[in-house]
């Protein structure tokens, strides 16, 4: 009992961390570009992750690692977060938040699809139920709740939340048949992202420092890509039942919502909750009645 009461602690404050990096992201976007923002947030989360490894203990596996591991995390690294992160934040960067961060939820939906194909997957008739209700509350979201009309703000902003899914699902996809540890591998990850996207910067003269902007990133690195990530695995690993602490991650929409509102002062449309309603829904759906033999969604943080 007193693990499985851990893995709330765990659990609830992971999803409370998680529910404010949509705020953060888009106040540190007031200083930054999406580049900077992604440069700064990956520099500070490698340092996150090599302090953790150093206190488990865990610094020696780092130097027993072999030139196929580097391979491996520079082809993550790409995904993860080089392309992944820097294609969300520019939709953040063109969206309100509140509509970026509902858009980002579909990656789970995302993932079902491209599992079909990529894993073999075969799709059942909740499968189906669940998608389409999910992506109703895309529309309606997109387009404010005028749903006939189909007029979005932004539609390269919509399209590069939604194309951050793909990217999102078939990084996941790559996981499962990575052996290594978690923890090891995404701070290698980082750490071969790390010079791409000081490459993207310097090609784009990106370069700048803006100080507030800095401090923001710093905190999407240590609660969006480092400490929260490593709080969800443990909550996990004390859970006797995954799908009990999993459940919870539907908890964070909402909670943004509440942080976007009174942080980045953006007032909560309704089409945004109804949307909303109808993604989670869909996931729900989807996490309850449509378990398949192999499901790579189990225990993944919906951020």
């Amino acid at each position: 009992m007193s693990k499985q009461r851990d893995s709330y602690i765990f659990a609830l404050t992971a999803v409370l961390f998680w529910s404010t990096v949509a705020s953060a992201f888009k106040i540190s976007l007031r200083y930054l570009s999406p580049g900077q923002l992604l440069f700064f947030s990956s520099l500070s989360s490698c340092v996150t992750l090599l302090l953790i490894i150093l206190l488990q203990g865990r610094g020696g596996q780092l130097l027993k690692l072999k030139k196929g591991d580097w391979w491996i995390s520079t082809t993550f690294g790409l995904l993860n977060p080089f392309l992944y992160y820097l294609i969300l934040f520019y939709a953040y960067d063109l969206l309100p938040a509140q509509q970026a961060q509902a858009l980002n939820y579909t990656w789970a939906i995302t993932l079902s699809l491209l599992s079909i194909p990529l894993l073999g997957q075969k799709i059942r008739p909740i499968d189906f139920l669940a998608i389409g209700t999910s992506y109703i509350g895309v529309v309606v979201i997109s387009s404010k709740g005028n749903i006939f009309s189909l007029k979005f703000d932004s539609p390269l902003g919509v399209g590069l939340a939604l194309f951050s899914t793909v990217i999102w699902a078939l990084y996941w996809i790559a996981n499962t048949k990575d052996t290594r540890d978690p923890v090891i591998g995404l701070f290698l990850n980082f750490v071969c992202g790390v010079p791409m996207i000081a490459i993207y910067l310097t090609l784009t003269k990106g370069w700048g420092i803006r100080l507030p902007g800095v401090l923001g990133a710093v905190y999407v690195g240590i609660f969006e890509m480092g400490v929260t990530y490593v709080l969800w695995l443990k909550a996990l690993k004390c859970s006797s039942n995954t799908a009990r602490i999993a459940n919870l991650i539907f908890i964070s929409p909402f909670l943004s919502l509440v942080l976007i509102h009174f942080f980045v002062g953006e007032e909560i449309l309704k089409s945004t909750l109804i949307g909303l309603v109808f993604i989670i829904i869909g996931l729900l759906i989807q996490s309850t009645f449509g378990k398949k033999k192999g499901n790579t969604q189990e225990g993944i943080p919906f951020n």
